[in-house]
């Protein structure tokens, strides 16, 4: 029963590390996407969010299963609790990388993305992209510092997203509302992206230590 129990865990840590890095993959398509105004690859990471879809259904079979069969308990346990509310963040990673892509997809043939507005998208994409791949190697990993990290990179994150919009609320800004307010969702786009990277790498820390950490300013 152990065996299969170990076995039934290291299923759902896999499902979750693939979930990981289409996640990070489907982000890098979509902000090359959005700064090239390539149709294809917006097509591509629209038509492949399918695919991250069903690595959570998987995952939530897996635990369903697991927590029916194995009646887990202490790490076990949080392993396979967490392991749903991991992945649902995950999914969610999946769908503003292809709200990224849409409105690429939108604007095309025309860029999504006006000139005063690319280093800093592009710089939210990098943020992003840094903080995928911490996501995929905490996992991997269970390092818990490292899930910690999150918090600082979501700082920087957050300091993009106001720079972004001081940009956009620049009494010079030349393109008018619509350009405006596409800015603004997608800097909402990335910035939610990384809130959701920080609460995978909590649930991480969590799964290691059995602690909790509270967001900034909760309590």
């Amino acid at each position: 029963m152990r065996d299969e129990l170990r076995a039934d865990l290291l299923e759902v840590g896999r499902l979750l590390v693939s979930m990981a890095e289409a996640v990070r993959t489907a982000m890098i398509h979509a902000t090359g996407a959005l700064l090239t105004a390539d149709r294809a690859a917006c097509e591509m990471v629209i038509a492949r969010d399918a695919e991250v879809n069903e690595l959570r259904r998987q995952v939530d079979e897996q635990v369903y299963a697991t927590l029916a069969r194995q009646a887990p308990v202490a790490t076990d346990l949080r392993l396979v609790i967490t392991g749903i509310q991991i992945a649902a963040d995950l999914e969610r990673m999946g769908d503003l990388a292809e709200h990224v892509a849409k409105t690429a997809l939108r604007r095309h043939p025309a860029p999504a993305v006006p000139p005063e507005l690319r280093d800093v998208i592009a710089s939210m994409g990098a943020v992003a992209d840094r903080m995928a791949g911490k996501v995929g190697l905490v996992l991997t990993t269970q390092n818990a510092p490292l899930g910690a990290e999150l918090e600082t990179d979501d700082d920087a994150m957050d300091e993009l997203e106001r720079q972004l919009f001081s940009i956009l609320l620049h009494r010079d800004w030349p393109h008018g509302a619509e350009a405006a307010i596409d800015g603004a969702l997608l800097g909402r786009f990335y910035e939610r992206y990384a809130d959701h990277a920080v609460n995978a790498g909590r649930q991480v820390v969590y799964l290691v230590t059995g602690e909790t950490s509270e967001p900034p300013g909760a309590g």
